[in-house]
C-alpha cells in the first residue's frame, strides 16, 4: 500500500502557476539505517507507479540492486500521474471540482521539485544511488544538476539529455490520437480513453522497434492462404486496451508534454555546461536496439559528466530492454556499486 505525503503549502511551477497544495504518493522498501546512508531513490517512467516491485521485475529482491535487506528504497509517483500524486483527476481546492483539463502544464524540473519536497519530509539529504530509466532518467539527471550533492551515485538508463524531434514526433502523434477521441474535452474521468489506447499502440512501436516485433509477433502457423488478421494486430489492440483500463488520458496527455519539455541545457548555457554540474559517480546504460533513445544519444552524457562509466546492453527489445533485460542490468549496476569505496560486502 502506497504512502501519501500531503504538502499543504502552495507549490509554484516553473510556469508561475501555483498549485494550492500537493499530494505525493510514494512507496518504500527496507529500513532506513541510523546513518541514513543506505537510500536508493528510484525515479519511474511514464505510466509506472511508485511500487517498483510492481513494474520493474526481479529488482526488489534479495541480492538485486534494489535489495530491501541492504537498502532503503524510495520511489515517488511523479507530478501529474493519477497513481496518487496530484494530477488532472485531483480536486482543485479553489473550485471543489476536479482539475481535468485545467491542470497546468508542468516540466520535468517541476517533477523533481516535488521529489525534493518529499525527500525533505523524509529527512533524506543524500542517497547512495539515484536511478531512473527513460523519463525516470530525465528526472535523475535534472535532480543531479539541481542538487549536485544529493546523489553519491547516479544511474541513467535508456535516457537522453533532451527530447529530440524524433521522440517529440511520436508524442505529438499520440496526442493527436487522443484529441480525435469524441469524448475528449468532456469533464469526466474516462474522457479520451479510446484515443489514449490508440496513442499507446503508437508508443509501443517506439518502445520495441522492428527487431522486437519481428522476433515476438511472427505468426505461429504456416501461411496456407491470405491472412488479414495478424498477431501484431492483436498485440497492438491488447496493449492499448491494457493501458485504457489502468490509466487516465488527461494525465497521459500532460505527461507527454512534460517529456517534450525536457532539455538539461535550458537556461544553463549548453548541455556540456549543465552536465558539468553533476558531481555523482555516474553509470550510463544504453540498449543496443533502442530506437527512441538510441546508443548514440547517450554520448553527450559520457562526454559531459566528469566521473562516468558506460555500458551497452545487447538486446532485441528496444527501449523496453531496461525492463526485459533485468538480469544483465542487475549485473552492471551491482558491479558499479561494488566499485565504490563506500560499498560494504554483506
Amino acid at each position: 500500500m502506497s504512502k501519501l505525503y500531503r504538502h499543504s503549502a502552495p507549490v509554484t511551477l516553473e510556469s508561475g502557476v501555483v498549485l494550492p497544495a500537493l499530494d505525493i504518493a510514494y512507496d518504500t522498501f527496507g529500513v532506513l539505517n541510523e546513518a541514513k546512508d543506505n537510500v536508493v531513490w528510484v525515479c519511474h517512467a511514464l505510466t509506472a507507479n511508485s511500487d517498483v516491485a510492481d513494474w520493474w521485475p526481479h529488482t526488489v529482491e534479495e541480492g538485486k540492486f534494489l535489495d530491501p535487506a541492504r537498502y532503503f528504497v524510495v520511489c515517488a509517483n511523479f507530478l501529474g500521474s493519477h497513481y496518487g500524486t496530484t494530477s488532472p483527476l485531483s480536486v482543485n481546492p479553489h473550485t471543489g471540482d476536479k482539475y481535468y483539463y485545467d491542470f497546468p502544464r508542468f516540466t520535468v524540473r517541476d517533477m523533481v521539485a516535488c521529489h525534493q519536497l518529499l525527500a525533505a519530509h523524509l529527512g533524506i539529504e543524500r542517497v547512495k544511488l539515484l536511478i531512473g530509466s527513460s523519463i525516470g532518467g530525465f528526472q535523475c539527471m535534472e535532480w543531479a544538476i539541481m542538487e549536485p550533492h544529493f546523489a553519491e551515485n547516479l544511474a541513467l538508463i535508456a535516457t537522453t539529455t533532451y527530447s529530440e524531434p524524433w521522440a517529440a514526433a511520436f508524442n505529438e502523434s499520440q496526442r493527436m490520437a487522443i484529441r480525435l477521441d469524441p469524448t475528449w474535452g468532456e469533464r469526466r474521468d474516462d474522457a479520451g480513453l479510446d484515443g489514449m489506447a490508440v496513442a499507446r499502440s503508437i508508443a509501443l512501436i517506439s518502445y520495441r522497434g522492428g527487431a522486437a516485433y519481428n522476433a515476438t509477433q511472427q505468426e505461429v502457423e504456416a501461411w496456407t492462404e491470405a491472412s488479414f488478421d495478424r498477431r501484431a494486430h492483436s498485440y497492438q489492440q491488447y496493449q492499448g486496451e491494457k493501458l485504457r483500463r489502468r490509466f487516465n488520458a488527461m494525465s497521459y496527455y500532460r505527461l507527454s508534454e512534460a517529456v517534450d519539455s525536457h532539455n538539461v541545457a535550458r537556461c544553463r548555457g549548453s548541455i556540456a555546461e549543465a552536465l558539468a554540474k553533476i558531481e555523482a559517480r555516474t553509470l550510463v546504460v544504453a540498449i543496443s536496439s533502442d530506437i527512441l533513445f538510441p546508443p548514440e544519444a547517450h554520448i553527450p552524457l559520457c562526454e559531459g559528466i566528469a566521473d562516468v562509466e558506460y555500458h551497452l546492453i545487447e538486446s532485441e527489445f528496444g527501449h523496453d530492454g531496461f525492463l526485459v533485460e533485468h538480469e544483465k542490468l542487475n549485473a552492471i549496476i551491482q558491479n558499479f556499486l561494488k566499485s565504490t569505496v563506500a560499498y560494504e560486502e554483506s
